[in-house]
């Protein structure tokens, strides 16, 4: 069986080593051959299928207008990104179907007693405010430091369209588990306390082999965008990411339309959309939601009622692992926006000083019940 780009390293001696992972008992990967017994500190995952080719619906000028019409929709601020939503759903009936976390805490407290609760995090929008520049995206001290306690109680990750270095890089905490490329690249804890089995650091790729091709569109794209104003091509490693926030909406079909011819030369990548920002990323089944499962299967939680994840996002990607948790009834999604958004999350917060406050929140009541024992 040809295996992942998979490592690991020692924790001791920092060295890397290729090793053959398989996630035992794990219904990610159900569809698979049989999986030999996993050893201490051994994942073995087998080689995912790739998905079909996804319709980039080719260049013409309804299907620009369709991207157009999501790239507005993406906007936080806009008029149009309640449009999805039914006509008589306002503010208020929308809250009630997704209460702010804040108001929720205590529910959601007694929900989660006798069961390890697992954090996930966005970054973007989440954790630091959405900013025009997206080099410029830090979060405060304030937030760094409430992470940084949540982490100390729980297994933390943060799971973002980000390169993985580069949200190292803003973030600081190495007792982080950090998914970039929107789950594509993993990494888990290099101090503080491990939760995974053994001493070792988790080290997963799971599209090694699109790196030269995503570098090649990087390249063009750069190239391709100059003669747009306020345009900006970020390479996230295993995607690419095109942002549109500086860019005049009047340009904004324009701009649409060379991402997409550039795309059509490359039938093994996809176009997505996120928050003011246009993502190409390989044709493989894997996203938030998968990169979710494979952190709760490493943890040891594939199969385990005594789990509760709970996973914050701001973004259209993160909906796939607001769906995850609704699919596995474990845990729940909390969506980070000021306006109604068709969402699979159960609560909601409205910036990111709300999701600090809910983290420190998170912290201050397990420190009591510590105190209780």
């Amino acid at each position: 069986m040809t295996n992942q780009n998979v490592m690991v390293s020692d924790a001791k001696s920092g060295v890397g080593v290729a090793i053959t992972v398989s996630m035992s008992n794990s219904s990610l990967f159900s569809s698979m051959v049989p999986k030999p017994p996993a050893t201490p500190g051994r994942f073995i995952i087998p080689r995912k299928k790739p998905l079909k080719k996804l319709d980039t619906g080719g260049v013409g000028g309804a299907r620009v207008n369709a991207w157009v019409d999501l790239m507005r929709a993406s906007s936080p601020t806009h008029i149009k990104s309640t449009a999805s939503l039914p006509e008589n759903e306002d503010q208020n009936s929308w809250m009630i179907h997704h209460p702010s976390a804040l108001h929720m805490f205590e529910q959601i407290i007694n929900a989660s007693k006798g069961k390890q609760i697992v954090m996930f995090l966005d970054y973007d929008g989440t954790l630091s405010p959405i900013v025009e520049d997206p080099d410029q995206a830090f979060m405060s001290n304030e937030m760094r430091a409430a992470v940084r306690d949540v982490a100390r109680y729980f297994p933390t990750a943060i799971v973002t369209g980000r390169c993985r270095d580069k949200v190292y890089k803003f973030v600081k905490l190495a007792e982080l588990y950090y998914a970039g490329s929107h789950g594509m690249d993993i990494k888990g804890p290099a101090k503080g306390r491990r939760y995974i089995k053994g001493d070792q650091r988790v080290l997963f790729q799971a599209a090694s082999e699109f790196l030269p091709m995503i570098e090649e569109v990087y390249k063009i794209l750069l190239e391709k965008t100059k003669s747009t104003p306020g345009a900006k091509v970020e390479n996230n490693k295993f995607c690419v990411s095109v942002h549109f926030r500086c860019v005049d909406e009047k340009k904004w079909a324009a701009l649409a339309d060379q991402v997409k011819l550039v795309l059509n030369e490359f039938p093994k990548l996809r176009l997505s959309q996120g928050r003011k920002v246009l993502e190409i990323r390989p044709t493989i089944k894997w996203d938030k939601g998968k990169a979710l499962e494979f952190l709760l299967e490493s943890l040891g939680y594939a199969n385990s009622n005594d789990v509760f994840p709970v996973y914050i996002g701001d973004d259209r990607t993160d909906e796939d692992a607001f769906k995850v948790l609704r699919n596995r009834g474990q845990g729940f999604g909390i969506l980070v926006s000021k306006v109604p958004k068709e969402t699979s999350a159960s609560y909601s917060l409205q910036e990111p000083s709300e999701v600090m406050n809910f983290l420190r929140r998170l912290v201050e009541c397990k420190r009591l019940s510590l105190r209780g024992q």
